[in-house]
């Protein structure tokens, strides 16, 4: 007997599948997550803007006023509140009106992104404790590493994979709820299910964070290498199928850096004493218009003081390397090899390689991408001729 089909939303035939009724597949979260950076990362906090713009009960007294009489009084009685005149309180309703903090700018998931990214590259001067993101560069002492003596040639390849190291001692997240869906698929059902509602719930977290990126130049060689790019193109196929609208294009870079990120979670929460259900990973990965390959593993929570800091020391560049070392050394073998590594697909979708819950797989709010998607052989290599990225000369 033939499998049953069933059309999609956009009109192509798929198999249809069989649960259980409270599979947790039925119907999935989705969600969004972006990082608050400069300019509004350094917003002033407590001025007269900032907290009317945070007190929506504020704001809506003052809407709520009937005659301009009524409005002026609502004002004077907030600026007495906030220890402000009723000019600033004038002004800051404007700069309210015109957009603020983002003053009504546009981006597409694509292009925060890339924002993101570069704020993590740019460290600012003058950085004061309260902003929403605090970083410290400490790219030059981890460099340095790779012309310690008494560091082998093994581990100095390694750190030259590494190009970049930030410490991120403070950062602000805005997680939003944007629905649920079917299967992994698109959105379906909103929030309010009736769909009636024009606004999405979200929570602000706050927490600290380790930022990396890998050598461009290393990961391109790497990248071109025949059999790096015929083992993509064999998960492809079941990919396409799967109707995952990200990563896009699938790359072995995003597969390479999606890993790698796994291995560091779990060895952090080995070692650093953070669950790893509460670290969340974010991979920065395009190949165009702008090269981007990065990893942040942050820690954030709704508490306005975040973490303790424990997540932040470990981007001290001699701790992170013996990390780096351990993580890959425990890539190398997993207690269900050769079965794990010679695996032509398992997990979701049949969308890992050599990956699972012995090796690579983490607690499910900590990944982006549904513990789908990820390969050690990338890390690894094998001896058949797939070069390891960290290997690579």
């Amino acid at each position: 007997m033939a499998p049953a089909r069933e059309l999609s939303n956009d009109g192509h035939d798929q198999l249809a599948q069989v649960l259980a009724i409270n599979d947790t597949r039925a119907y999935s979260p989705v969600w969004g997550l972006a990082l608050v950076i400069p300019p509004e990362s350094r917003a002033r906090k407590g001025t007269a803007v900032d907290r009317l713009y945070r007190s929506t009960q504020d704001r809506r007294a003052i809407d709520a006023a009937r005659t301009p009489l009524a409005r002026r009084g609502q004002i004077r009685t907030i600026a007495d509140t906030y220890r402000c005149t009723p000019e600033d309180l004038e002004a800051a309703l404007l700069d309210i009106a015109q957009g603020y903090p983002s003053y009504d700018a546009v981006f597409t998931p694509g292009q925060l992104r890339e924002s993101e990214f570069d704020a993590f590259l740019e460290i600012l001067p003058d950085q004061q404790p309260d902003e929403d993101l605090v970083t410290q560069d400490q790219t030059e002492v981890w460099q340095a590493l790779a012309g310690d003596e008494t560091v082998g040639e093994e581990v100095r390849q390694l750190v030259l994979g590494v190009n970049r190291l930030v410490r991120v001692d403070r950062l602000k997240a805005v997680k939003v709820f944007r629905g649920f869906s079917r299967l992994n698929g698109e959105v379906v059902v909103p929030p309010d299910i009736v769909g009636s509602s024009d606004w999405l719930p979200a929570v602000e977290l706050y927490g600290e964070g380790i930022f990396i990126t890998l050598d461009e130049d290393r990961l391109s060689r790497w990248g071109d290498d025949e059999a790096v790019n015929l083992r993509v193109q064999q998960l492809l196929p079941r990919f396409i199928q799967s109707g995952r609208d990200a990563p896009n294009p699938l790359t072995a870079r995003f597969m390479l850096l999606h890993t790698l990120s796994h291995l560091l979670m779990r060895q952090i929460e080995a070692e650093g004493g953070y669950p790893a259900a509460s670290l969340t990973e974010v991979i920065y990965c395009a190949e165009a218009p702008k090269r981007m390959a990065g990893i942040l593993i942050h820690v954030a929570v709704p508490d306005i003081a975040g973490s303790l800091g424990g997540l932040a020391e470990i981007a001290e560049p001699r701790r992170f390397l013996g990390i780096l070392v351990r993580a890959l050394e425990h890539a190398r073998w997993c207690s269900l090899d050769p079965v794990c590594s010679e695996h032509e697909g398992q997990g979701p979708g049949l969308l890992n390689r050599a990956a699972c819950h012995a090796c690579a797989l983490v607690p499910e709010p900590a990944c982006e991408y549904g513990n789908t998607l990820l390969d050690r052989v990338f890390v690894k290599g094998v001896d058949s001729g797939l070069p390891a990225f960290f290997g690579m000369p």
